[in-house]
């Protein structure tokens, strides 16, 4: 979900300038917000279309990095998910309100948009589940998966492949990227998974790419980049997977592309219309908890809205274009500003400058808010919480949005912590609890405890009324969503930040 990425598009016709594959139907508005994007440069060629003849090409490009040529070029085939081109298809006004919600809140998080789960298999048999999921993919579907499952046991060498094609062919957009790109690498990959994943679960994969595209903006990432990065993901596809690539695979892989950039593309130009491409906020407040946990509280330069439990990303000017996420520690407040708790972890750049680096009067980038871990205010179900660590700052949040809507639905709190002097923020939680009647609050410290925050819950409850919020290290929240389904808590009443962006949260 960061960076630019790539996934995919329309339906491979569109063209620019004679017939490029990948050119965007449509590209954002330009506002003045934009103009911050990224610095002016010329427009990138649009990209030939795969399997015409070297007569046909840009003569620059190096045979030996295109892929197999098909006989002829893949023309107006069908989508692999007509739902899915028919949403990249829509005028911005026409589309549904999930897609484009208008209340002030829901420009970032509309509670229908699917909760982030967790990606460990479940303890039912799968067999029977992946079989009709085979059976019931759509023909392009099953070759871009079969294109994943054959380059994934060489994943970092298609991926360091496909940046150096790009960087080659387009070093122009060499700026727009960290100067280190190993977690560039791993979330290339991981995006690339995501899309074959769900290509064919329109409602799932809509959502995490208009998040994608929105997320990208922060970035500098425009609409005419989407062909240069297509064009070099067909080109390391096309090498890594030579021994079952061919011109079939190929349009399967430009008609995938073509619709999800385009989705992308268009979350982005709607996002253009309501929201800067990032926020400056400076930081007003650095309370430094522990020897490696820091409070940082930041005044935006302009209003800022997002929902209690979610997240955002942010860049410190120590490391430019090195974003992390972390997640809001408290509900929206009427002075506007917004707090982070950050805890230092070792060789982590953002996570060391902001707890032992910054001060207040600093300045700091925040992308867009992102996440679906957020109270639904539509039912009076209670909530069971479980943070971990600096996982406690969004189960604050939470806790603070129930009070505020002046509901009496309880809430269940569980903070956990390898040592007492790991829960910095215990006091904060406690006194909460004296004043709301509804909220139980209770630590769990594994040193002293031998339990380890998850097991913890099995002897309390029963749960069955309860909608479930996991907040903390992957590994936590993996067990902790094992623990819940164990105890009779349904997958869909679990929610919590995708596995796959923790993994470098706080970094």
């Amino acid at each position: 979900m960061d960076a630019p990425t790539t996934t995919s598009a329309d339906n491979g016709t569109s063209g620019v300038g004679g017939g490029g594959w990948f050119t965007p139907r449509k590209q954002p508005a330009t506002t003045p917000d934009g103009e911050r994007e990224a610095a002016e440069g010329s427009r990138l060629a649009a990209m030939r279309p795969m399997g015409r003849t070297t007569a046909d090409t840009h003569k620059d490009q190096p045979a030996e990095d295109t892929p197999k040529p098909a006989e002829d070029p893949p023309q107006a085939a069908p989508p692999a998910e007509p739902a899915l081109a028919a949403a990249a298809a829509q005028p911005s006004a026409a589309r549904p309100p999930a897609a484009e919600p208008t209340a002030p809140e829901a420009s970032y998080a509309d509670p229908r948009v699917p909760t982030q789960r967790s990606t460990e298999p479940t303890t039912q048999p799968q067999e029977p589940v992946a079989q009709v999921q085979a059976e019931s993919a759509s023909p392009d579907a099953l070759l871009i998966r079969r294109t994943m499952a054959e380059v994934a046991p060489i994943a970092d060498k298609v991926t360091s492949y496909f940046y150096a094609l790009l960087f080659v062919r387009h070093p122009d957009l060499r700026s727009l990227f960290p100067a280190a790109m190993d977690t560039q690498r791993d979330r290339l990959l991981k995006a690339l998974l995501t899309a074959a994943e769900h290509i064919d679960n329109t409602e799932v994969l809509v959502a995490y790419l208009q998040n994608l595209g929105r997320g990208h903006r922060k970035y500098g990432t425009r609409a005419e980049h989407y062909p240069a990065v297509g064009e070099c993901l067909i080109g390391a596809l096309s090498k890594y997977a030579s021994g079952i690539w061919d011109a079939e695979m190929e349009a399967a892989w430009i008609r995938a592309y073509t619709t999800i950039s385009q989705v992308m593309i268009d979350a982005a130009a709607a996002d253009e219309l309501r929201a800067p491409a990032w926020w400056y906020a400076e930081i007003v407040a650095h309370d430094l908890r522990t020897s490696d946990v820091a409070v940082v509280t930041v005044r935006p330069d302009q209003p800022y809205p997002f929902l209690a439990g979610q997240y955002t990303s942010l860049e410190t000017p120590w490391w430019p274009r090195i974003w992390r996420h972390y997640s809001f520690a408290s509900a929206p407040r009427s002075d506007g500003l917004l707090t982070f708790h950050v805890k230092a972890v070792p060789a982590g750049w953002v996570s060391n400058a902001l707890v032992h680096r910054a001060r207040p009067g600093d300045i700091l980038r925040l992308g867009p808010p992102a996440g679906s871990m957020t109270v639904d205010h539509t039912t009076d179900s209670g909530l069971l919480c479980l943070g971990g660590g600096t996982g406690i700052a969004p189960i604050k949040a939470l806790v603070e949005d129930v009070a505020e809507h002046g509901e009496r639905r309880p809430v269940e709190v569980f903070y956990g912590a390898r040592t007492g002097h790991d829960l910095y923020d215990i006091d904060t939680m406690l006194r909460l609890q004296q004043s709301h009647p509804w909220l139980s609050v209770r630590a769990v410290i594994d040193q002293q405890a031998h339990v380890q925050l998850p097991d913890a819950i099995r002897e309390y409850g029963p749960w069955n009324e309860f909608d479930a919020y996991l907040s903390g290290p992957p590994g936590m929240i993996r067990s902790g969503v094992d623990a819940l389904r164990n105890i009779g808590i349904p997958s869909e009443r679990i929610r919590h930040d995708s596995v796959e962006e923790l993994v470098v949260v706080g970094d």
